[in-house]
């Protein structure tokens, strides 16, 4: 249950470094259910691929993660949209 979980700040940092500097390609977030604790599992450094980020994920367990995915339109424009993958 989500009842009572917060995110950590370090998650709220990576987040925001991913959005706005683009340092990160993915951040990958696991659940602490101890101190029920959205906390940072793995992060992608800018040149990181979604392979290395479906890597990252483990077999047996829970994990969510957001990915910011570059592409170009068809008229010619650099974008870019983050996705939150569960």
């Amino acid at each position: 249950s989500t009842l009572g979980m917060s995110v950590s700040e370090e998650c709220k940092n990576m987040f925001m470094e991913l959005k706005k500097k683009k340092v990160h390609r993915f951040i990958v977030f696991k659940i602490d259910e101890r101190s029920k604790l959205v906390m940072v599992d793995q992060v992608g450094d800018s040149a990181a691929s979604y392979e290395e980020l479906t890597a990252s994920l483990p077999d047996d367990d829970c994990r969510y993660a957001v990915f910011d995915f570059d592409f170009v339109t068809v008229d010619n424009c650099r974008k870019s949209k983050i996705f939150f993958i569960a």
